[in-house]
């Protein structure tokens, strides 16, 4: 079962149809996009729905600022 991204989350996902946006098939966009310009509550969101581990796998080929893959990278290590 795909986890429906709440209201809280979407607003991150202004510029793409909700509709057709799907955890299965877009999870690496959506992590890379929540953990690039997401809040502490879409990143909670976020931590309850993937792992760490997942997450840390997909980190070298995400297309994050800077900032924000230093972070990461750090964070996750």
């Amino acid at each position: 079962m795909q986890p429906q991204l709440p209201t809280h989350v979407q607003k991150y996902f202004w510029g793409d149809n909700l509709e057709e946006l799907s955890w299965d098939q877009h999870k690496k966009y959506i992590v890379q996009t929540l953990l690039d310009k997401g809040d502490m509550q879409s990143l909670n969101w976020l931590f309850q729905h993937i792992s760490r581990a997942e997450i840390k796998r997909f980190l070298p080929t995400l297309k994050l600022q800077p900032k924000s893959s230093n972070f990461w990278q750090i964070y996750l290590s």
